[in-house]
């Protein structure tokens, strides 16, 4: 690597950590979602998340991640979007807020007032946990009880973090989601 992609990937690394400081702050101290908000002691943990998992907002970095591309966007006629989950499989069944087993990217930016998705490169909007059902009761993170059966044979818990959700924080689908017709 020339010294010059050196510093640009250090400073990209930087930016990013900034951000992800930056955010972490900001969801302290105003979360911005329609849906009743968690506990406030919830986004000191949430932050970790942010922190952790923000150096992914550039898509091309979560391959360094471990975490493998999916090119099927998940959608739900009702419910409204996921968008495509981006699996680290080291990661499935953690419980740790630092290590989400998805990252949820949407394509470029939806159109507000006409729901199209503008196309574009695609953005972070959420992670997941993923937990194997085999028997046991949900688990728990951020005083919230994971999903079942949003994936069969699995528990599920999104966080919406880089997309606001009017459905909530921690619901599975978000109404501003769309994905691409076929």
């Amino acid at each position: 690597m020339s010294p010059r992609s050196s510093r640009l990937v250090q400073s990209a690394v930087t930016t990013a950590l900034a951000v992800a400081t930056a955010a972490a702050l900001a969801l302290t101290a105003a979360p911005a979602h329609a849906a009743a908000d968690p506990d406030p002691s919830v986004w000191t943990e949430l932050s970790r998340t942010t922190q952790a998992t923000a150096k992914y907002g550039y898509e091309g970095f979560a391959a360094s991640g471990g975490y493998a591309r999916t090119d099927t966007c998940v959608a739900d006629p009702a419910e409204g979007g996921m968008g495509y989950h981006y699996v680290n499989p080291a990661n499935i069944g953690s419980v740790d807020p630092q290590k989400p087993a998805a990252l949820v990217y949407a394509d470029g930016f939806t159109n507000e007032y006409t729901g199209t998705s503008s196309g574009g490169p695609r953005k972070l909007v959420a992670v997941e946990w993923v937990v194997k059902d085999s028997g046991q009761a949900a688990p728990t993170l951020f005083g919230q009880t994971f999903q079942k059966d949003q994936l069969p044979g699995y528990f599920t818990l999104h966080a919406w973090l880089y997309k606001p959700n009017s459905a909530g924080l921690f619901a599975a689908w978000n109404p501003e989601v769309v994905c691409p017709t076929v």
